[in-house]
């Protein structure tokens, strides 16, 4: 049924003398609403739209964020700018954006930590499915270990061998951070002895490996591509249950003594909740047709980040599946903070 057609019924309803004044009242109202949300719909975006990054500049989220905020400049006809909010494992930018006006104008690009946090942090001013409006899951991708190129250690046998005869210091995106349960997964079905730095995000501590500082990353596979396949990083193992296609020289921990292990990481566009449905759907389909783009497809990939796309719904159910899943894997690593 098309709008017109839906109005043309409307104004049929208003006008019918047979009708009780209660539901001519009622219909009209719907009419009035219905009208009021295609308008907003219509002229949203009004000024620059942010999208709020839970972490410092450097790192995959911050890279897809980008990436996503050029072609929506486009798509939307207004700015699309990226703020980094880092800290306290994503939550001051999650409680920003739970905080926000539902306008549309300001979004969160969410991963893993949304899900995870409310298993690591107590009393946390937000929560992953009452706070915020799923949008779209943008892409999966796998998480991977790597070393600076002076540690001797080629894959993951060699590398847990090494551990137990020097002290290895291994970053993260920060404590709770998909990487940082990667990593606690394999110390807890192997007798790896590692000391856990971690960051305020991939990008500092990317910085800090290359000047020698750290001995290892477990991180987002995206976040470390280039460095790996130029050289100044060596791929030790991947998180995802086969290789993947942007370094498929570098075998899975499955395949390396960890039968059945798997950790695969999503990320993807939120809004505050409350945010109005129709502005929710158009900012899915453009972002939708962002991810569609050969290029930019390509570009992802070349990262190591899968593009997905799909519905608010599909990451609704992946939100309260993700809920549901990991305080039993935060539990089994030993990991919680306060």
């Amino acid at each position: 049924m098309t709008p017109r057609t839906i109005a043309e019924n409307e104004a049929m309803m208003l006008r019918d003398p047979w009708r009780p004044a209660f539901t001519r009242r009622a219909a009209l109202a719907k009419a009035l609403a219905l009208a009021a949300a295609r308008a907003r719909a219509q002229s949203w975006p009004t000024r620059p739209v942010r999208i709020i990054v839970p972490v410092p500049p450097g790192g995959s989220v911050d890279a897809l964020a980008r990436i996503l905020g050029r072609r929506l400049t486009e798509f939307l006809g207004q700015a699309v700018v990226v703020e980094n909010h880092g800290g306290a494992g994503g939550n001051i930018a999650f409680e920003l954006v739970a905080n926000a006006r539902p306008d549309g104008h300001t979004l969160l690009a969410g991963w893993d930590s949304v899900t995870i946090n409310p298993s690591l942090y107590r009393n946390l001013n937000w929560d992953p499915l009452r706070s915020f409006t799923p949008v779209i899951q943008a892409v999966r991708a796998a998480q991977i270990l790597v070393v600076r190129n002076e540690i001797p250690a080629r894959n993951l046998p060699e590398f847990l061998e090494l551990t137990r005869t020097r002290s290895i210091s291994v970053g993260s995106p920060g404590n709770g951070s998909i990487g940082h349960l990667a990593l606690e997964l394999i110390r807890s079905r192997t007798d790896i002895a590692v000391t856990h730095v971690p960051y305020r995000g991939g990008g500092p501590a990317i910085a800090d490996m290359l000047a020698g500082d750290i001995d290892a990353m477990s991180l987002t596979l995206a976040a470390v591509t280039q460095h790996v396949r130029s050289g100044r990083m060596r791929g030790i193992a991947v998180t995802t249950a086969t290789r993947a296609p942007a370094l498929p020289e570098v075998p899975t921990v499955a395949e390396q003594g960890l039968p059945g292990y798997e950790v695969v990481s999503w990320q993807g566009v939120l809004a505050p909740a409350g945010t109005e449905p129709s502005i929710i759907a158009r900012l899915n389909r453009e972002t939708n047709r962002v991810l569609a783009l050969p290029e930019v497809a390509e570009q992802l990939r070349s990262l190591g980040l899968d593009p997905v796309g799909g519905t608010p719904d599909d990451l609704a159910a992946l939100l309260r599946a993700d809920v549901a899943r990991w305080p039993a894997v935060v539990q089994a690593a030993g990991v919680k903070l306060d």
